[in-house]
C-alpha cells in the first residue's frame, strides 16, 4: 500500500478499513476488562471492591500512555500527510523514548500513593490489603503499557491497523486464559488470588510488546525510530505535549470523576460504590467499539488535514459519526435497557446489589446515543492537533458539567440522582461539542 492512500481511497472503505480492526481489538480488550472483574468477582465481593477503587489510578496511568500516545499519532500522521518524513520519524523516536520515562515515573508514583488513596475511600482493613495486594503487581509494569501503547500509536498512524489488532488480541487472550489459572492455582498454577489477576494483566502486555517488536523488525513502517532522532527537539517535543497532554486529561478526567462520585455514594452504601466500578467494567465494552471507530478515524483525518483535503476532512467527521451513533444504539442503550440486571449479575450475586446496578445502568444508558456526538467531536479534534478544544469537551463531560449535577441531585434524590447525572451531562455537552468542533475546523 503506498503512503498516500489516506487521500485517494474512497472514504467509506477507508475508514471501515482503519476502524474495523480497531473495533474488534476494543471489543476483544473490553471483554478482557470484564473476564478479569469476573473472576476477581468470584474471590468475594471485598476484591471487588478493592479492584473498583484501584480502577481511577489504574485508568490514570492508562490515560497517560494513551493520551500521550494520540499526540504522537497526531504528529505522526500530520507530518505525513504533509509530506515529511523527517519530521515524522522524529515524532516516533521521541514519543518513545518519553513514553518510557512515563513508565517509570508512574510506577513509581503509583504505588507510592496507594495505602493512602485506598484508606481515603474505604476503613474496611481487608479491601485496603486487597486493593495493595493488586496495586504494587499492576503497577510494576506500567513502563510495559507506555512501550505497548506508544507502538500502538505509531503503527495506527501509518495505517497498520491489522498489526495492532493482532498484538492486542494476543495480549488479551493470554490474560483471558491466565486469569483463572493465576486467580484459583488451576493445574500446576499457583494459587495467587488477586494478585493472579494483575500477574496475568502483566504477561498479557508484555505479549503484546513482543509482538509488535517482532512486527516493527519483520514488516518495517514508512517510519522509524532512528539514533539520528535522539537529539533533543524542543518545538517538536512541545509540539507532542501541547496534544498529548490534553488528551491525556480526557482520558484521565474519568478517573478524576470515578473518585469524586465515589465519594458521594459512599455516604450512601458501599453497594453503590461497586454498582459504580461494575459500571464502568461494563463501559470499556459499550464505548471501546466507538473508541475503535474513533482510533480508525483519527489518523485518516490528521493525514487529510495535513495534506489539506479539507472536503474529506468533513466528510470522515460525518461518517464516524454515523458509525458512532449506530454502535451506541444497537450495542449499548438496547443492551442495557433490556439485559440490565443480568449484566450486572456477573459481578455478584448478591441481589441487592443487582437490583440497585439494573436501575442505574437503565438510567444512565438513555445518554448513550447523544453522547457519540462529544465522543466522535473530541476524537476528531485530537486528529486534527487541536488538543485544547478536545479538552474542553471532556471537561464538560467529566467535571463541568456532571460533576455539580451529580453532587446536587444526590441531595435531592440519593444515589438515583447521580444516575441522572450522566444523561442530564451528555445532552448538554453534546451541544457544546457541535459548536466547538464547528468553530476549530475555521481556524
Amino acid at each position: 500500500m503506498n503512503d498516500t492512500f489516506m487521500k485517494e481511497k474512497p472514504i467509506l472503505p477507508l475508514l471501515t478499513s482503519m476502524a474495523l480492526p480497531m473495533v474488534i481489538s476494543m471489543l476483544v480488550n473490553s471483554l478482557y476488562n470484564i473476564v478479569d472483574s469476573f473472576f476477581v468477582a468470584q474471590i468475594n465481593e471485598q476484591a471487588m471492591a478493592a479492584l473498583s477503587l484501584v480502577f481511577p489510578v489504574q485508568n490514570f496511568v492508562n490515560a497517560t500512555a494513551i493520551g500521550f500516545g494520540v499526540g504522537i499519532n497526531a504528529m505522526i500522521a500530520f507530518h505525513l500527510g504533509a509530506g515529511n518524513k523527517g519530521n515524522a520519524n522524529a515524532s516516533a523516536t521521541h514519543g518513545m523514548i518519553l513514553s518510557v520515562i512515563h513508565g517509570f515515573l508512574a510506577l513509581i508514583i503509583s504505588i507510592a500513593i496507594m495505602p493512602t488513596f485506598l484508606g481515603a475511600f474505604t476503613k474496611d482493613e481487608n479491601v485496603i490489603k486487597l486493593g495493595l495486594e493488586y496495586s504494587r503487581i499492576v503497577f510494576l509494569f506500567a513502563p510495559v503499557i507506555m512501550i505497548s501503547l506508544a507502538f500502538e500509536k505509531i503503527f495506527q498512524a501509518v495505517g497498520r491497523m491489522n498489526e495492532t489488532m493482532f498484538a492486542l488480541l494476543c495480549g488479551c487472550i493470554s490474560n483471558i486464559i491466565l486469569d483463572p489459572l493465576l486467580i484459583f492455582g488451576i493445574g500446576f498454577f499457583p494459587k495467587l488470588g488477586i494478585k493472579g489477576a494483575a500477574l496475568a494483566t502483566g504477561i498479557g502486555q508484555i505479549i503484546t510488546v513482543i509482538v509488535y517488536l517482532i512486527y516493527y523488525v519483520k514488516k518495517p513502517l514508512p517510519v522509524k525510530l532512528k539514533k539520528s532522532c535522539l537529539p533533543l527537539q524542543r518545538s517538536l517535543d512541545f509540539r507532542l505535549y501541547t496534544i498529548g497532554v490534553p488528551a491525556i486529561l480526557n482520558l484521565a478526567l474519568p478517573s478524576f470523576l470515578v473518585s469524586f462520585l465515589n465519594g458521594v455514594l459512599s455516604a450512601y452504601s458501599d453497594i453503590y460504590v461497586v454498582v459504580l466500578g461494575i459500571y464502568y467494567k461494563l463501559q470499556t465494552f459499550l464505548y471501546l467499539p466507538a473508541s475503535g471507530i474513533v482510533q480508525g478515524m483519527r489518523p485518516v483525518i490528521g493525514y487529510n488535514y495535513g495534506a489539506g483535503e479539507m472536503e474529506r476532512v468533513r466528510k470522515i467527521f460525518r461518517l464516524a459519526l454515523l458509525m458512532c451513533v449506530g454502535i451506541m444504539a444497537g450495542g449499548g442503550t438496547l443492551l442495557c435497557l433490556f439485559f440490565a440486571n443480568g449484566l450486572i449479575g456477573m459481578f455478584t450475586t448478591n441481589p441487592e446489589t443487582i437490583q440497585a446496578g439494573g436501575l442505574a445502568l437503565r438510567i444512565i444508558s438513555s445518554g448513550f446515543i447523544v453522547s457519540s456526538i462529544s465522543v466522535t467531536a473530541s476524537g476528531a479534534l485530537e486528529g486534527l492537533g487541536k488538543g485544547v478544544q478536545s479538552l474542553l469537551i471532556s471537561l464538560m463531560r467529566y467535571v463541568v458539567i456532571i460533576m455539580p449535577a451529580a453532587f446536587i441531585l444526590s441531595r435531592i434524590r440519593g444515589a438515583v440522582g447521580v444516575w441522572n447525572a450522566f444523561w442530564i451531562t451528555e445532552l448538554i455537552s453534546a451541544i457544546a461539542s457541535v459548536w466547538i468542533y464547528r468553530k476549530s475546523l475555521k481556524h
